[in-house]
């Protein structure tokens, strides 16, 4: 059982931002070991202390995250293409799952839209169908 994760990966952990796979292995590591489980209380304890580095701030504010409309822009396919560019990196190779999860609403959210608008054009082409003139 490796049980060699980094400070970092465990605090990645707390904040539940790691890969499903990579969380689960390193829950089960946490099961098996009591050395690691000491290392994760302290590295708890030192920020609920006030403790930060820089990095950790930097990803608890998720600063490398895209704003939401900057996604919904990526998904529409209208954002500059440096920007679409990093996006696209965010979300397939770091594989943030937070960013992911607002991409699957956004996704959700227009399909839905689009099926309301669907729905609405034609009950409006329904109710004005008898006052069309035939040519």
């Amino acid at each position: 059982m490796a049980t060699n994760y980094s400070d970092a990966e465990l605090a990645a952990f707390l904040d539940e931002s790691l890969p499903v796979q990579q969380m689960a292995a390193i829950e089960h590591a946490l099961r098996e070991s009591n050395a690691m489980q000491q290392r994760l209380a302290a590295i708890n304890g030192r920020r609920d202390a006030g403790v930060h580095s820089l990095g950790e701030i930097w990803r608890r504010h998720r600063l490398s995250c895209p704003t939401r409309e900057q996604l919904g822009s990526y998904l529409l396919g209208v954002l500059p293409c440096d920007m679409g560019d990093y996006v696209r990196f965010h979300l397939e190779t770091i594989q943030c799952r937070y960013c992911e999860a607002n991409v699957e609403d956004l996704t959700l959210r227009q399909s839905s839209q689009d099926a309301a608008s669907t729905t609405r054009r034609q009950r409006y082409f329904q109710s004005s169908a008898g006052y069309l003139r035939k040519k």
